[in-house]
């Protein structure tokens, strides 16, 4: 397993490093898009701006973002050879990045606020694992997500009387949710919805959403692709705009997670993620093939 081990370790770095010194490929066309839709001098110049350092993050070598983010990894497997290799293998890797620069130290103890100087802690980097039974491959998608956008989240435990006719409770607290956050969460934005389970299951939809999609996507389940637009339209309808000096665009896509929940409750989360995409992943066929997920050249 050590030779499995020292593979991943390469293959592993390599992948953090390139998720920090670019935004993934659909956010960077999305980006690209919302310059077509201003119709502002200034904002269509502060979206270049945007384009500009992520072209010379990556011509440079250079983080794209000050902020390092909160990663998180989500592994799909069909067995479990390498599991632990693959985990050690992030733990090490962001460790490593963080000593050559390409994560600033940002992880701290959540009470004593001590730093450990090298992003790593407790939980660090947070790993979500799926079995998929009979799956051909193992995949590791590295996702990290800034924390400056957290501050506009919300969370709340609604009823079925709160749902409202056609939804209307609900669109109510996404919008309100976003006017709230205004430029705060480094718009235009991408936001994460996880409706059902409990609250944690709730938030972890939300997250996984908004980390694992590709957000030029079309949800698969045709009502929750309608109200993933409907929403994404009535939040830019709020013109708040790139950086929140105004504009056309403030959000660049929606995305919703659902599961089931209890008769008495339903929650919902919503998670904001910023322009700045750094997310990556690679996966490991049985035959030794590697497949790139969100890197420029997949």
């Amino acid at each position: 397993m050590k030779g499995l081990r020292n593979i991943f370790n390469e293959d592993i770095y390599n992948l953090i490093r390139e998720s920090c010194i670019t935004v993934s490929p659909d956010v960077k066309d999305l980006l690209h898009k919302t310059v077509a839709k201003e119709t502002n001098s200034s904002v269509k110049e502060m979206v270049r701006t945007m384009i500009d350092n992520v072209g010379l993050a990556g011509e440079k070598k250079k983080p794209v973002c000050q902020s390092p983010g909160f990663g998180t990894v989500y592994i799909s497997f069909g067995d479990t050879k390498g599991l632990a290799d693959i985990q050690n293998a992030f733990r090490e890797a962001i460790v490593e990045s963080t000593k050559k620069g390409y994560l600033r130290p940002s992880m701290v103890h959540p009470l004593t606020r001590e730093n450990s100087g090298d992003n790593s802690g407790v939980g660090v980097p947070n790993f979500e694992l799926e079995y998929i039974p009979e799956q051909e491959y193992t995949e590791v998608l590295v996702s990290f997500k800034g924390c400056g956008a957290e501050l506009g989240n919300a969370m709340k435990i609604m009823t079925t009387a709160m749902l409202g006719k056609d939804y209307s409770g609900f669109k109510k607290f996404v919008v309100e949710t976003a006017l709230a956050a205004g430029g705060k969460p480094c718009p235009p934005y991408g936001i994460g919805i996880g409706i059902g389970g409990q609250m944690d299951i709730a938030c972890k939809l939300a997250r996984r959403a908004i980390s694992t999609r590709d957000w030029r996507d079309t949800n698969e389940d045709p009502m929750l692709a309608g109200l993933e637009e409907e929403l994404c339209a009535k939040i830019n309808s709020l013109k708040i705009g790139p950086a929140g000096i105004g504009g056309e665009v403030s959000c660049l896509a929606v995305k919703i997670g659902m599961t089931s929940t209890h008769t008495a409750i339903l929650p919902v989360a919503i998670t904001f993620h910023c322009w700045v995409v750094r997310r990556g992943g690679i996966r490991f066929y049985r035959d030794g093939r590697k497949e790139l997920l969100f890197m420029e050249g997949e």
